[in-house]
C-alpha cells in the first residue's frame, strides 16, 4: 500500500513522499543555514501527522507550535535521564507523538538527554514496536563527526543511540529522519545509513563533495548546490525518486518561534539615549544580572569498563570465586567474542557498539575482571574478522600481517587483514561487499576509498591484469592476491610523467 505525502512541487508535478517506503528506510536532509531545512522538516511532519506517530527531537524548540494544531505532546528535558527513558516507553506504548524541547539544555545535557530519550524508544518492549517516525534535527549535535567541548560520555551516549536508531531501528519500528546543517560535522556511520537524500543550499566544497558523492553525482555537479534557492531541494531515493530531481518545498500550517531576520526601521534619535544605557534601572539595582557560571569540565570515565566490571553489593557476604585459569579465560573471551560477530546485524555496526555488546555478553558469562580495553577489541575485532574463514597455515606472513595492521589507524586495521590474508593464501581480490563488512560499512565505494589511503601509505599496491581484473600486492608480505572480479577496484593514483 503507498501513503504519499505532499512536500510541494517539482517543475509543475506534485513532489510525492512515499511514507510506506521512509518508514522501511532512512531519510538524510542536508542544507547550510537559511537554506530552508527546517522548513521542510515541519512539512513532512504536518503532511504526515494524521498517518503515522511521530517524535521530534528539537536543540532549539522551534518544533513546539505542531502541539496547538496536531496534538503532539511537548517534553520539556530537565536533565533527569532516567524520567527521560520511562517517557519514552510510554510514548511508544500509547503511541503519542511528541516534540523533545531541549532548549533549555546545555550541549552536554542536550546530548545526555537525547541519548536517554532514543534509548527508551529503542528498548521499548516488542510487542510495541509500532512504526514511528523519528525526526533529529541539527543532528551534527548528536553525532559529532570528531570530539568538541562536550565531555567524552555525553559524545560516546548520545553517537551511539544515533547509530543504533539508524543502523538498527527499522527493525523496532523506528524510521530516522536527520537534518543537519554540515555533512562534514556528521559522523559518517550515522550519514551511511540513509537511503533518501534531500539536498538543500550547501556553499563549502567539502560539502558539496559530500552531497554529490551521497547522489552519485559528479564533482563538477556538485557546484549545483551554490545555486539551490531558499526552500528548493535535491531529492533522491526510493521514497522519493530514483534520479534526483529538485523540489520546491511547499507552505506550512504552522510556524517557528524563531524567523528569519528581517530590516526593521530603527527608532527615532533620543536625547537621554546615553542616560539609558549607562544609568542603571531600579529593576537592575534591586536584582542585579549575575553572570551565569561556567561549569567545570570534569573528564569522563569509561563508561563501558565500569559496566563490564561491575558488580552488584549484596548484603550476604559470598566466598570469592577462585581466579579463573588464564588459558580457560582467554578461550571464553574469544568464545564470546565469536558470538557478537555471529549476529546478523554484527557486519553492519560500529566497533564502539560491538564492544559495548561485548562487554554485556561477558557480564553475562560472569566473567569477572578487567575483559578488554575497546582498543585491544578493535584489534582482536579486526584479526577475527579477517580469520572468518579459519586459521591462516603457519609460517605464511599472517603474524608480520597483524604487526603491519597494529601501526594502522584502527579502521583500517580489519581491511588490511582482509586483503592481506588473500594474499597470503593466492585467493582472489576480495569483492566489494567483502571489503565493506571488513570496514564496518555497507557502502563498497567507502571502502575503496580507504584502500586508496592504504596505497597511500604504502601498505598496498593495487594493479589489473590484462583483462582489467583487480590484483592487489603487499610489499612487505612479498604477495598479492589473485585476480578478482573486473572494474571493482577504482584506478590507481596518477603518477606523474618525467
Amino acid at each position: 500500500m503507498r501513503s504519499d505525502i505532499d512536500l510541494g512541487l517539482t517543475g509543475e508535478r506534485p513532489a510525492l513522499l512515499d511514507l510506506t517506503e521512509l518508514l522501511a528506510t532512512r531519510l538524510l536532509v542536508q542544507g547550510n543555514s537559511g537554506s530552508g531545512k527546517s522548513h521542510l522538516l515541519r512539512r513532512l511532519l504536518e503532511q504526515s501527522a494524521g498517518l503515522v506517530q511521530q517524535a521530534i527531537i528539537d536543540p532549539e524548540g522551534d518544533f513546539a507550535s505542531l502541539a496547538d494544531r496536531y496534538g503532539h505532546v511537548v517534553v520539556e528535558a530537565d536533565g533527569d535521564d532516567v524520567a527521560l527513558q520511562r517517557i519514552a516507553a510510554r510514548v511508544r506504548t500509547h503511541r503519542v507523538s511528541v516534540v523533545l524541547s531541549l532548549e533549555n539544555l546545555d550541549a552536554d545535557n542536550q546530548m545526555r538527554a537525547a541519548a536517554a530519550f532514543l534509548g527508551g524508544l529503542f528498548d521499548a518492549d516488542r510487542d510495541h514496536w509500532y512504526p514511528m517516525l523519528v525526526a533529529v534535527d541539527e543532528a551534527q549535535l548528536f553525532a559529532p563527526a570528531a570530539a568538541g567541548e562536550v565531555s567524552d560520555e555525553a559524545r560516546r551516549l548520545s553517537l551511539g543511540a544515533m547509530t543504533n536508531l539508524m543502523c538498527r531501528g527499522r527493525k523496532r519500528g523506528l524510521a530516522g529522519i536527520i537534518a543537519t546543517q554540515r555533512l562534514a560535522k556528521l559522523a559518517k556511520n550515522v550519514a551511511a545509513e540513509a537511503s533518501n537524500f534531500l539536498m538543500g543550499r550547501t556553499f563549502l566544497d567539502i560539502d558539496m563533495a559530500r552531497a554529490a558523492d551521497l547522489l552519485g553525482l559528479e564533482r563538477r555537479q556538485a557546484e549545483t548546490f551554490r545555486d539551490l534557492p531558499r526552500g528548493h531541494f535535491v531529492a533522491l531515493g526510493p521514497a522519493l525518486s530514483r534520479r534526483p530531481l529538485t523540489i520546491a518545498v511547499g507552505p506550512t500550517a504552522t510556524v517557528s518561534r524563531s524567523s528569519s531576520p528581517v530590516l526593521l526601521p530603527l527608532p527615532d534619535a533620543m536625547e537621554d539615549a546615553r542616560s539609558l544605557i549607562l544609568t542603571a534601572s531600579p529593576e537592575e539595582i534591586v536584582a542585579p544580572l549575575m553572570p551565569r557560571p561556567k561549569p567545570r569540565p570534569v573528564p569522563a570515565p569509561d563508561v563501558l569498563v565500569q559496566l563490564a566490571n561491575y558488580r552488584p553489593p549484596s548484603p550476604v557476604e559470598e566466598p570469592e570465586e577462585e581466579p579463573m585459569d588464564p588459558e580457560a579465560r582467554e578461550a571464553a573471551l574469544a568464545e564470546v567474542l565469536a558470538s557478537v560477530l555471529a549476529d546478523a546485524d554484527a557486519a553492519a555496526c560500529t566497533p564502539a557498539t560491538l564492544y559495548q555488546d561485548f562487554t554485556v555478553r561477558c557480564r553475562i558469562r560472569r566473567l569477572r575482571g578487567d575483559t578488554m580495553g575497546l582498543p585491544e577489541f578493535k584489534r582482536r575485532l579486526a584479526v577475527a574478522r579477517a580469520e572468518a574463514g579459519g586459521a591462516v597455515a603457519d609460517n605464511s606472513g599472517w603474524e608480520r600481517a597483524q604487526e603491519i595492521a597494529a601501526g594502522l589507524p584502527d579502521d583500517l586495521a580489519g581491511l588490511f587483514l582482509v586483503v592481506a590474508r588473500a594474499a597470503i593464501e593466492g585467493a582472489p581480490c576480495p569483492t566489494d561487499a567483502m571489503l565493506a563488512e571488513a570496514y564496518g560499512t555497507s557502502s563498497g565505494g567507502r571502502a575503496r576509498r580507504m584502500l586508496a589511503y592504504l596505497e597511500e601509505r604504502g601498505a598496498i599496491v593495487t594493479r589489473k591484469d590484462l583483462r582489467g581484473a583487480p590484483i592487489i600486492a603487499v610489499p612487505d608480505l612479498g604477495v598479492e592476491t589473485g585476480p578478482g572480479e573486473p572494474q571493482m577496484l577504482p584506478a590507481g593514483p596518477k603518477r606523474r610523467a618525467v
